[in-house]
């Protein structure tokens, strides 16, 4: 009997689940279950000479100079999407933020808070999705850490990202470089990855399926760094899509920006989505497009660069810096009118990266 009155006659002390076909709280403690799912599933994945040790730390050789680093997480619904899932999307998303600044993406670490409950065969998909990612992306996940929450508590899998790149000497890519006369370049059509996500959950059919565009961008924006195109500023337009890109260029440099709307490359299946949901392309969100800002006379090489790759193979010019009201983003409409793209409030879709 202990103290408290309750008997412990016939009590065991259960062994560890051992063989499970979801995800149970032992997955998370530190013991041999934890030991077993980076064992079987997260070492034969992703091996390489850093991770391999298995250390409280990564140690890596970086050259000398700047680096980028950028820290994100995924909370994604629904994980598997048509065009990709939220493994791939961690990976890319991550690569991309770090390209942004210029810099070559080298090594990720990734956390992973999964739920009590979760089939371990759909995680280890996930898993794989990753590891092509990063192979196809170039970048080595050097360590991380998975964290187990009750069932209800979670929505299967929620992931947290860290990319570290090298920045080239001489680059200097910020929003606060655009000037009066550069022009702004996209890689292809907007609004395909927030409209994939929304068609599954509102059940919207059409004539195509449309499908996220997650993808990793840092070679087609090596190949302009290689080309010495001056590149004045890069952003991923994720969420608050095109327009808070834009906007961001406006802000940081103090200057306006025109868009020509008949110029926007939309895919018409994103439109007919948008135009059912009320949805405008501009604020949707993208996984694997970039924004460029350039000087006009390099507009037409840089162009040729993006195109090059399958990534750009629809890049396109779509505005201009300009020196009049600064800090605003307007649109040439169709009919010859101009409208304000000014950013949202809050948050038109959420839980989409």
């Amino acid at each position: 009997m202990s103290d408290d009155g309750a008997t412990i006659d016939g009590w065991v002390c259960p062994m560890p689940l051992r063989d499970q076909p979801n995800i149970v709280m032992g997955h998370g403690g530190g013991g041999k279950l934890s030991a077993e799912l980076i064992e079987h599933l997260f070492l034969p994945a992703f091996s390489n000479e850093h991770l391999d040790g298995l250390g409280d730390a990564a140690v890596m050789d970086l050259p000398p100079g700047r680096i980028a680093m950028s820290t994100d997480s995924f909370v994604v619904r629904p994980r598997i999407f048509p065009g990709g899932n939220i493994g791939e999307l961690a990976i890319n998303g991550t690569v991309n933020d770090v390209a942004m600044a210029g810099a070559e993406p080298k090594y990720v670490s990734v956390a992973m808070i999964l739920e009590e409950g979760m089939p371990i065969d759909e995680l280890a998909w996930l898993v794989q999705a990753m590891a092509k990612a990063a192979e196809t992306a170039g970048v080595q996940l050097v360590t991380g850490d998975t964290k187990v929450v009750d069932k209800g508590h979670g929505d299967g899998v929620y992931i947290n990202t860290t990319g570290v790149g090298v920045i080239r000497d001489g680059i200097d890519i910020h929003p606060r470089n655009v000037q009066p006369g550069n022009v702004v370049l996209v890689n292809g059509t907007i609004g395909d990855h927030g409209m994939a996500i929304m068609s599954v959950r509102e059940g919207l059919e059409f004539e195509s399926t449309i499908r996220s565009d997650t993808a990793a961008l840092n070679h087609l924006i090596a190949a302009l760094l290689d080309a010495e195109i001056d590149v004045r500023a890069l952003r991923d337009p994720t969420r608050g899509g095109l327009a808070a890109t834009l906007n961001e260029f406006a802000a940081a440099g103090e200057v306006g920006v025109v868009v020509d709307e008949m110029k926007l490359p939309v895919d018409r299946a994103v439109a007919s989505a948008c135009e059912i949901l009320g949805m405008d392309p501009f604020y949707v969100a993208n996984e694997g497009k970039v924004v460029v800002v350039v000087p006009p006379d390099q507009a037409e090489r840089a162009l040729e660069i993006m195109r090059a790759d399958e990534l750009g193979a629809k890049a396109t010019q779509i505005a201009e810096i300009v020196v009049g009201h600064p800090g605003i983003v307007v649109a040439k409409t169709a009919i010859g009118a101009t409208r304000v793209v000014d950013t949202q409030v809050g948050e038109q879709l959420p839980r989409i990266c």
